[in-house]
């Protein structure tokens, strides 16, 4: 209990962070959750994975709230949603599965090489052009499993995966944006599930209180300050310039990273 305090000072950030950016809280909380854990002595080959099974869960709740504000505006296509899921589903439990047989070096040079890619996505402004329509059954299917195996492993909602290519498909970039907010919430359960289903199955005990890749105790902390902070965040974007703010977050993208990888060297 001693920690709940860096645990609601974490979820104050990634909250406001959410709200201010309308960005998933995964790239920030699995590396300073990794920091916390270390600090608690957490057994060390599992450090990684019990951060990021507790974003994992954590996610569930900033999706659904993210999805029933995009609904409210008519900007999810659930057309695309009941097509893209199933395969989202397969992919996620096969990543969360992977992720399991991994040791945490590994994970953290595959997580250290997706911020860098997050951050440099953030700060040139990538935005694809429109190229293609939206693919069959098979396609979507194929295209749920990569974003879904890809956001399950290094812990994201599938914004920075699902946004892209619904917009290269040629969808209207808002329609994309709410879209990809309801895509994120079947990603977050189905990956938070196959984190305490494949943590549970493993041999090597967990700390006190976990349920199999997921930490209730720093979950429940995490997710009591970001709801209260994410409509201070959203609130920001209309009465500041985000630009600088953008970048002050891509820098902290940046240094987070190589903390982490340094860290686990």
């Amino acid at each position: 209990m001693e920690w709940w305090p860096a645990y609601l000072l974490l979820g104050a950030i990634v909250g406001f962070f959410a709200g201010l950016l309308g960005i998933g809280g995964g790239l920030i909380m699995v590396p300073v959750l990794t920091f916390i854990f270390s600090a608690q002595h957490f057994p060390p080959d599992r450090i990684l994975h019990l951060a990021l099974g507790t974003t994992m869960a954590a996610i569930i709740f900033t999706s659904a709230s993210s999805l029933r504000a995009h609904h409210a505006h008519g900007a999810v296509n659930w057309g695309v949603v009941k097509t893209i899921t199933p395969g989202i589903i397969v992919g996620t439990l096969a990543g969360a599965t992977l992720v399991s047989a991994l040791s945490s070096r590994i994970l953290s040079i595959v997580f250290v090489v997706f911020i860098y890619y997050a951050a440099t996505q953030m700060l040139l402004k990538v935005t694809p052009k429109p190229s293609r329509k939206l693919p069959g059954r098979v396609g979507m299917f194929g295209a749920g499993s990569v974003i879904g195996a890809i956001s399950s492993f290094v812990a994201i909602g599938g914004g920075l995966l699902t946004v892209p290519f619904l917009s290269i498909c040629n969808v209207k970039l808002q329609h994309a944006i709410g879209t990809a907010a309801a895509v994120g919430f079947p990603i977050a359960v189905t990956g938070a599930i196959g984190y305490i289903v494949n943590g549970m199955t493993q041999l090597q005990p967990l700390p006190e209180y976990s349920l199999g890749y997921v930490y209730p105790p720093a979950l429940g902390w995490v997710v009591l300050a970001s709801t209260l902070t994410a409509p201070l965040g959203a609130k920001t974007t209309h009465i500041m310039q985000t630009a600088t703010l953008r970048k002050i977050f891509v820098v902290l993208l940046y240094l987070l990273g190589t903390k982490m990888l340094i860290g686990f060297f």
